[in-house]
């Protein structure tokens, strides 16, 4: 055989993506690769779509169920949503379609740290896993799984899954084959080892997938890019929260509590995470690790430069001109770079062994330093609680990146209470936004208020955050952690309608 598909029973498989779809049975769960718009199957999700469409015209009800490592593309969930083909979406999602048939309560979430999706799996806590579909690079001459940009939960659905769909993409690089680390150890409670992970770089399993030949009932051969997010230069904003955290590591290595090299880094994605990663590559730091979820733009850069000599996550996110780097130097890369399943590569466990400085971003914080990473006005989903809670409760230093206003200033991202909780105060060490820093570590809660409204609110929301945090002093129920909570939770409502109002008179 050649090509992609060097294995002659697989290579008897391969149908259109239309022929494949029609093995899936109508409400079945089916579980999909991707995670970050990278890995995602490119063929099999739209001719789904098409399928669900064709029926819903003819007045015959059709959903699945959709599990997948983290968010997709649009080509996935957006084409799915659109038609109301999801009946339950997990684990994490970011496409704005899906995001309005959640908040109009036509489809069902379920929001999960990444690194419970497989054990909840394994439990049956979601039903069955009927069909995986899953991008792969490549199939070896002994029928072996080379897997794609992204390895999520694939190796989950290709063990859980009565019947598999594989989709092999000869776009991606060649020189995948060799980058992966799946690793086979893993068991429920009570046949649970530790994970033998010490260092970033370590390599604790195989380079393949594997899957039995007689799972699998279809291929579908696929030559399409993966679809990432494209990252803005950084603003001043973003460059100002940067150098704060910059100032804050420096001083951690002056103190003696972080190496000169620091901690393996985790960093979450978007334009602040990029800021932060490029304000390393210009900084003192040297021989630096990663152990993360995500390859972006300024970390894959941060290898070229040298300045990290490794990396280990479970999928890229890069642009469109970072791919094209990527692809082009892939050999290059695969000696630095590891990817891993999620529940490994956020695995509390290896998280807390390797002390990794934890960098995510927020919608919102309270005074008290409690994270809203999630909703607005509480209620309203925006993505998902991602991989941010299984790092930051277990890193060496968690910190939280955001800019001090939204909606162009009309809106604190600094607030008396968040309206959802998805980090407590007890997770979180650092806020970081372009006014300043708060070092929570070792601060009661008054103290902490003070220092976060001190040093991370905008001046123009400073005077009302310090008025409501005086008056709680005097008339809270209890002293320990002021509020009055009326008021607290009063306040989203009367500072967006304020913000509203300022954003049409300024025209």
């Amino acid at each position: 055989m050649t090509g992609r598909i060097r294995n002659q029973r697989f290579a008897a498989k391969v149908v259109e993506a239309p022929e494949a779809v029609d093995l899936i049975e109508p409400g079945a769960n089916v579980g999909m690769s991707g995670f970050t718009g990278a890995g995602y199957p490119k063929e099999v999700p739209g001719a789904l779509a098409k399928r669900v469409a064709e029926a819903h015209a003819r007045g015959l009800p059709m959903k699945f169920g959709l599990w997948t490592g983290a968010s997709t593309a649009p080509e996935l969930d957006g084409a799915l949503a659109d038609v109301e083909g999801i009946d339950l979406r997990l684990p994490y999602q970011s496409d704005p379609v899906t995001r309005a048939k959640i908040n109009s309560g036509l489809m069902d979430y379920t929001d999960i740290h990444l690194s419970h999706v497989a054990q909840r799996v394994w439990q049956g806590a979601f039903g069955k896993l009927d069909v995986a579909v899953v991008e792969v690079s490549g199939i070896t001459e002994d029928g072996r799984l080379v897997p794609s940009s992204s390895v999520g939960n694939n190796k989950t659905w290709l063990e859980q899954a009565d019947r598999v769909i594989l989709e092999v993409n000869s776009w991606q690089s060649e020189h995948l084959e060799g980058m992966h680390d799946i690793y086979y150890g893993t068991a429920l409670p009570p046949r649970r080892k530790p994970i033998p992970i010490t260092r970033p770089a370590d390599r604790i399993g195989t380079p393949y997938l594997e899957c039995p030949a007689d799972k699998v009932i279809a291929v579908v051969e696929t030559e399409s890019p993966d679809r990432n997010t494209v990252f803005t230069p950084p603003d001043e904003t973003s460059e100002r929260i940067a150098g704060h955290v910059l100032d804050l590591l420096e001083s951690e290595v002056r103190s003696g509590r972080l190496p000169r090299e620091l901690l393996p880094l985790q960093s979450g994605v978007g334009n602040v995470a990029n800021a932060v990663l490029a304000g390393l590559g210009a900084g003192p730091f040297d021989g630096m690790t990663a152990y993360t979820e995500v390859i972006q733009d300024g970390m894959l850069a941060l290898i070229e430069s040298g300045k990290l000599r490794t990396a280990s996550a479970t999928a890229f996110s890069l642009s469109p001109a970072a791919i094209d780097r990527f692809n082009r130097d892939a050999a290059a890369y695969r000696d630095r770079i590891l990817l891993r399943p999620q529940e490994i590569s956020n695995h509390p466990e290896v998280v807390r062994r390797l002390g990794c400085l934890a960098m995510n971003g927020i919608v919102e914080a309270d005074i008290y330093g409690n994270i809203n990473s999630t909703h607005l006005m509480g209620s309203r989903i925006q993505n998902g609680i991602g991989g941010s809670g299984d790092f930051a409760r277990n890193a060496h230093v968690s910190i939280f990146v955001t800019p001090s206003v939204a909606k162009g200033g009309a809106v604190s991202a600094i607030v008396p209470m968040v309206s959802h909780v998805d980090h407590t105060e007890h997770d979180v060490d650092v806020i970081v936004t372009e006014q300043g820093l708060a070092d929570l570590r070792g601060l009661s809660p008054r103290k902490r208020a003070e220092r976060i409204i001190a040093n991370c609110a905008h001046p123009d929301f400073r005077p009302a955050l310090q008025d409501y945090y005086d008056r709680a002093l005097r008339s809270s129920f209890g002293l320990h952690t002021p509020h009055l909570l009326g008021e607290a939770l009063s306040w989203h409502q009367r500072y967006i309608e304020e913000g509203s109002m300022r954003a049409a008179a300024a025209g």
